[in-house]
C-alpha cells in the first residue's frame, strides 16, 4: 500500500473529486480526515471508508475562515496523531461575464479556492513541519488559460499556482512538497451543475481525447504526488485534462 499509517486530510472532500481522492487514499493504507463546509456527502463518505475497513472521521470546516482550519488541522492531529498529506481540494463558482460580475461572487469564490488553500497550506505547516515531513497536493484548473464568464474562479486558480510555487521553496528544507493538479473537464456535479447539454457538446469537441475525465483518474495523479514515489517532485503543476492544454 502506497499510504499505509499516512494520515491524509482532503478539503471539499464530500463529493466529486474529493470524495474519489478519500476513497482512493483509504484503499491505499491511509487514516482519512474528510472536510467541508456541511455534513451531507461527506459523512456518507467517511461512512463507505469505516465499512470497509478503513479509518476516516469527518470535519466540518468553512475554508474562508482562519479559526475554523486551525480547529480542523488540531483535530486531526488529534484523532490520528499526525498529518502527513494536505489535499486542498474546496472549491465554488459563481460565473457571471466581469461586467456583471458583483463584489459577492468575486469575493466568494477566491476566498473559498484561493485564500482558504492558503489558510489550510499554513496551519498545516505547524505539524508536518514538526516531523520533517508532508505532501500538499493543491487544486487549479485548465481555466487557468482564460475562460470567458468565470474571472473570478481562473484568477483564483491561477492564484493557487503561484501560491504552490512559491510554498514549494518555503517548505522544502522542512522535507514538505507543494505541487498542484489543473483539471479540465472532469465528470462531477459541480461541472455537470454549470454545463448545458449545448455547453457540454461545445466542450467535448475542445477536448482532443473526446471525453470527459473521471473523478478517479484524477485521485490516482494525487495518489502518485501524495505517496513517496514523488518525493523528489515539488512546485510542479499537472495538467489532467484530456489535452486541452496543448491547444490553448
Amino acid at each position: 500500500m502506497k499510504l499505509k499509517d499516512k494520515v491524509a486530510l482532503i478539503t471539499g472532500g464530500g463529493s466529486g473529486i474529493g470524495a474519489a481522492v478519500a476513497r482512493r487514499f483509504a484503499e491505499e493504507g491511509a487514516r482519512v480526515a474528510i472536510a467541508d463546509v456541511v455534513p451531507q456527502g461527506a459523512e456518507g463518505v467517511k461512512d463507505e471508508i469505516i465499512k470497509k475497513g478503513g479509518e476516516a472521521i469527518f470535519c466540518q470546516v468553512d475554508v474562508r475562515k482562519r479559526d475554523e482550519v486551525h480547529g480542523m488541522i488540531d483535530q486531526v492531529v488529534q484523532e490520528f496523531g499526525s498529518l502527513d498529506i494536505l489535499i486542498n481540494n474546496a472549491g465554488v463558482t459563481r460565473d457571471n461575464l466581469c461586467a456583471r460580475m458583483s463584489e459577492e461572487e468575486w469575493d466568494f469564490v477566491v476566498d473559498v479556492s484561493l485564500k482558504g488553500t492558503f489558510l489550510c497550506s499554513q496551519a498545516a505547516y505547524r505539524p508536518m513541519r514538526k516531523q520533517k515531513y508532508g505532501r500538499i497536493v493543491n487544486t487549479a484548473s485548465v481555466v487557468v488559460r482564460g475562460n470567458m464568464g468565470q474571472v473570478n474562479y481562473s484568477s483564483s486558480k491561477a492564484g493557487i499556482i503561484g501560491l504552490t510555487r512559491t510554498l514549494a521553496l518555503e517548505y522544502a528544507r522542512s522535507n514538505i512538497t507543494v505541487n498542484c493538479i489543473a483539471p479540465g473537464f472532469i465528470d462531477t456535479p459541480m461541472t455537470a451543475a454549470g454545463m448545458t447539454d449545448k455547453v457540454k457538446e461545445l466542450a467535448l469537441e475542445r477536448i482532443p481525447l473526446a471525453r470527459m475525465g473521471t473523478p478517479e483518474e484524477v485521485a490516482n495523479v494525487h495518489l502518485f504526488l501524495a505517496s513517496d514515489d514523488a518525493g523528489y517532485i515539488t512546485g510542479q503543476v499537472i495538467f489532467l485534462d484530456g489535452g486541452v492544454s496543448i491547444g490553448i
